[in-house]
């Protein structure tokens, strides 16, 4: 099951977000996961940052392992931002934080070695490729 908690006053398009959710766990056979989607806005991201990671800063994304799957919290003010600073839409960045969010979740980590970093980034690719199709 995938929930969506939207705590920020912007509208946003579930159905979009659950389409690309599923894409990536049906693609990683873990269709049957628990995933929640938490969307915030920028003091709530950055105390849980600070709090979690030891950073004071506002930050698109971040993921939590937990019950199922976990949690993807998301910063729609941030994904907004950097789709306009990288020249994407909405709905790529969007799209994008979030096949990121699910890929930390499934336990990729772009931290941990080059290697990893690469084939974290190849499935990004991949899953963003999907979503044309």
């Amino acid at each position: 099951m995938i929930e969506i908690n939207n705590l920020t006053t912007n509208p946003i398009e579930e159905e979009f977000l659950k389409k690309v959710a599923k894409i990536i766990l049906v693609g990683e056979k873990k269709e049957k996961a628990n995933l929640s989607i938490a969307l915030v806005g920028q003091g709530r991201i950055r105390a849980l940052n600070k709090k979690y990671r030891g950073k004071n800063r506002v930050t698109d994304i971040l993921a939590f392992p937990g019950n199922g799957l976990g949690e993807v919290v998301i910063c729609l003010r941030e994904v907004k931002k950097n789709a306009k600073r990288l020249g994407f839409s909405f709905e790529v960045e969007l799209s994008g934080v979030l096949i990121h969010g699910i890929l930390h979740l499934l336990g990729y980590n772009h931290e941990k070695s080059e290697i990893e970093a690469e084939k974290m980034k190849e499935k990004e690719e991949y899953y963003l490729l999907r979503l044309k199709t």
